[in-house]
């Protein structure tokens, strides 16, 4: 049975996907600039192979990360919804709804 708890607990979790999500994407860019500039400046093979693999880490990462947070989605909705089955309303509700339209945002605007 889905309580108020639950539904707290699953748009924590869906926010706090999001910000790593977003922490992982600016952690490749950063990472691609370092090898980029590294392989500019003529930097030592072994290094620039040991930077490719850190950025290969971070780009793995943002595909992982889309999974759990599409999960926890999933999760939050289907506890929406069976929140909104009994009537259940409140500020919580209304958190989770806008929560909800925020991701959905956020996938529209990265399939672009």
């Amino acid at each position: 049975m889905a309580t108020v708890r639950n539904l707290k607990i699953k748009m924590s979790t869906c926010k706090r996907l999001v910000k790593e999500l977003d922490s992982y994407e600016k952690e490749v860019e950063r990472e691609a600039a370092k090898t980029v500039d590294m392989k500019d400046k003529g930097a030592d093979p072994y290094d620039l192979k040991q930077q490719e693999n850190v950025l290969a880490e971070s780009r793995m990462m943002i595909p992982d990360c889309r999974k759990r947070l599409e999960a926890a989605m999933a999760d939050l909705k289907g506890t929406l919804v069976e929140l909104e089955e009994v009537n259940q309303e409140g500020p919580e509700i209304e958190d989770a709804r806008s929560t909800i339209t925020e991701v959905e945002k956020l996938f529209q605007t990265t399939e672009d």
